[in-house]
């Protein structure tokens, strides 16, 4: 594989943990304090990390560094606790923002609209405190 391949296969992992997680560009650069050119330059594949800044997103997002530096089928995440990919979703950034742990639930069949619900009463409890 070449430096290019590495890069945007890199690249591509990370938009993908940056989506699950609901995390921005903005996120990664406040969170981890980097630089928008550093962020920037990795989401576009114009860069890859060194092995210190991949382990600090690999820690960030709860995940191993392989799953940043390797490439992945996209039946590999299964089988999931989750049934259903978008409550997965929601159920991944429940637990990465612990203000909504309470929301993580354990059944395999919740559906995204009941967690998205849940998660916009919690919101509108959040701001009036």
């Amino acid at each position: 594989m070449s430096d290019e391949d590495y890069r945007k296969l890199f690249s591509k992992n990370l938009a993908h943990y940056m989506l699950l997680n609901d995390k921005s560009q903005m996120d990664l650069m406040n969170d981890l304090d980097l630089s928008s050119s550093t962020v920037s330059n990795w989401c576009t594949g114009l860069k890859m990390p060194r092995m210190g800044k991949i382990q600090l997103l690999a820690d960030y997002f709860h995940i191993n560094k392989s799953d940043l530096i390797e490439a992945r089928s996209e039946g590999e995440d299964s089988p999931h606790y989750y049934l259903d990919k978008d409550a997965r979703d929601m159920a991944q950034f429940m637990f990465a923002n612990p203000e909504y742990k309470v929301l993580f639930d354990a059944s395999r069949k919740v559906k995204k609209e009941d967690i998205d619900f849940v998660k916009q009463m919690m919101d509108r409890l959040n701001n009036q405190n």
